[in-house]
């Protein structure tokens, strides 16, 4: 008996969930977006409301599926999104005890990323919305990223925003929703791939504690065991450009020289670990750390040459995977308390890939009416972007502004 009135007790909070939650859309007239991610290899869906309530959200991480491949798999990625699109989505309406019948719009990302992961998500978008007539919001993942702290904290426009990840490292204003201003980007790898890339050739997995991390975990926990940063000595990064452009191919090399040297010193073989794999960690770490506040540095001070933000309400957002990082957001916030920026760090379940990040993107453009497509023959021709750039590009006038920095001391105020 105890049983049955259990499953009429959950039935009725159901009922009466489902009531709240539509009365209370109705009494302040909120509108619900749900969020599709699947740029790269997470397949990611997130429902938000217009005051930034999180309904549900549901992710199908295949990190540890391309682990051992040592990097994504076009063609893997694309067919776990399709195996895992469906439950994923139905997983979070779940969560958020909705239908597609209550939702205002889909909001998909469909720029950049691997294209044929992007093409899952954009024809399941597309698909929803045209068995449940809802309009579609095409996503920019970038800018996503950019607005993603905005669910939980009021920050005012135009910030600076600072987007580190596997795949990207840039900096941007962000003057409104739709308006971008890009003032430098990576001219070749990206800070999360470099990282991947470090702690697969020091063969950082083989050591149990990291074996099912990523790269960056990996680097970051082993550099905080270290005895000695200073061992391992990295010459500063693009000092005389006078851009806020990001380079660790040449940080890249210089890693795989160093272990070679390391290898042969210590005639390290097979699955074998060089002894100061734990000061390499470190010291590669705080180098690359450095570069990124100083191009970070050379912004803000860029940005405060030009009068571009109201005087003392300059703010730093950093997002992006790499922006969970705790050493890099100790060293940003530095720099920003130097500086007089306020910084903030987009929550960490925030700053990796995920569809509330896309669902807020969404509501954002819904409450302005921006890039809401209603028209289903529009929404069909809508075609997924491999590259994207972010905004209007402004490297060059940063160029030309010619600013000589005095670097802040970031190692010293950070041991």
């Amino acid at each position: 008996m105890s049983l049955f009135f259990h499953f009429i007790n959950r039935d009725i909070l159901s009922h009466i969930h489902k009531y709240n939650l539509k009365l209370i859309r109705k009494l302040h007239n909120k509108s619900i977006i749900l969020g599709i991610e699947s740029s790269c290899d997470d397949t990611g869906f997130g429902i938000i409301d217009s005051n930034g309530n999180i309904l549900g959200e549901s992710i199908n991480s295949q990190y540890l599926t391309h682990l051992n491949f040592g990097g994504i798999i076009p063609t893997f990625a694309r067919s776990l999104h399709i195996n895992n699109i469906t439950k994923t989505c139905e997983n979070a309406l779940r969560a958020a005890n909705l239908r597609i019948k209550d939702i205002d719009a889909i909001a998909t990302t469909i720029k950049p990323g691997l294209p044929m992961s992007l093409n899952i998500g954009t024809q399941f978008g597309k698909y929803l919305a045209k068995i449940g007539g809802k309009p579609f919001i095409p996503i920019h993942h970038m800018e996503a990223h950019a607005l993603t702290a905005r669910i939980n904290k009021k920050i005012d426009f135009p910030y600076l925003a600072l987007l580190v990840s596997g795949g990207h490292c840039l900096l941007a204003i962000v003057e409104n929703v739709n308006k971008f201003y890009l003032l430098g980007t990576n001219i070749n790898d990206a800070p999360g791939d470099v990282f991947d890339k470090v702690a697969r050739r020091l063969k950082l997995k083989n050591i149990p504690e990291f074996s099912t991390l990523n790269g960056g975990q990996a680097i970051e926990i082993a550099a905080s065991k270290a005895s000695n940063v200073n061992q391992f000595l990295f010459p500063p990064i693009m000092t005389h450009f006078r851009n806020c452009n990001f380079s660790f191919s040449g940080l890249l090399s210089l890693c795989d020289n160093y272990i070679k040297l390391e290898e042969e010193k210590y005639n390290i073989v097979a699955d074998m670990i060089i002894p100061d794999v734990y000061n390499f960690c470190a010291a590669f770490q705080l180098a690359l750390i450095t570069h990124i506040c100083q191009r970070t540095q050379r912004a803000m001070e860029f940005i405060n040459k030009m009068s571009l933000f109201p005087e003392n309400k300059q703010t730093l957002v950093i997002s992006g995977g790499v922006a969970c990082n705790n050493f890099l957001a100790k060293a940003l916030n530095i720099l920003s308390t130097e500086l007089g920026y306020t910084f903030i760090r987009t929550p960490s379940k925030l700053c990796t890939d995920n569809g509330i990040m896309i669902a807020w993107n969404g509501v954002e453009k819904w409450i302005q009416n921006i890039d809401v497509i209603r028209d289903i023959n529009e929404i069909e021709k809508i075609k997924v972007e491999k590259v994207a750039t972010l905004g209007e590009n402004w490297i060059k006038k940063v160029e030309e502004a010619n600013l000589k920095c005095k670097w802040i001391k970031i190692k010293k105020k950070l041991f």
